[in-house]
């Protein structure tokens, strides 16, 4: 063989193996591990879910959202919490509320996993307490019902959190 053939075949070489390490590697991306927490365990580790956390133990919905899922979560924050009138989550945190805690919450769950790739294709979503939930899109920004979603696609072993920064009222 002449150098050139050697210069062409190690060429040639290379670029096979970039091309492997590509692929390897966008098949990471595109089919993320998935996450060793559930859904309960990262909203928790999060820090920013206290009410939702605490809403979610009076309602008794905890393990629920820790079972086999999947689940696409859409999580008030704290500071969405805080927005809605002055006694309503201390009100609403009363076992004699527990109902409509549980309607409320659930409002905020869909069955499944829907990456926010999905969701913006979408125009509304079944709840999983029985109502549909509208989804719009305006350039860059995608709205739950009146939440904006601030975060998305928090994947969890039991399915995915979309970050919200309203709280949800069903009709």
């Amino acid at each position: 063989m002449n150098g050139s053939t050697n210069q062409s075949l190690r060429v040639m070489s290379l670029i096979a193996s970039v091309a492997i390490l590509l692929s390897l590697s966008l098949g990471a991306i595109a089919n993320p591990k998935p996450a060793s927490q559930d859904i309960v365990e990262t909203a928790v580790a999060a820090g920013s879910f206290k009410t939702l956390a605490a809403a979610l133990q009076a309602a008794g919905l905890v393990d629920t959202l820790k079972g086999k899922g999947p689940f696409t979560v859409f999580a008030p924050t704290d500071e969405a919490f805080a927005k809605l009138p002055p006694g309503t989550v201390e009100d609403l945190l009363k076992p004699e509320n527990k109902e409509k805690l549980v309607a409320i919450l659930t409002y905020h769950v869909v069955p499944g996993t829907d990456l926010a790739s999905q969701i913006a294709k979408m125009k509304s979503v079944k709840t999983v307490n029985g109502q549909s939930l509208a989804i719009s899109v305006d350039g860059s920004t995608v709205m739950v019902g009146d939440a904006k979603v601030i975060k998305t696609d928090i994947l969890c072993s039991n399915g995915v959190i979309h970050v919200i920064d309203s709280v949800l009222l069903p009709k």
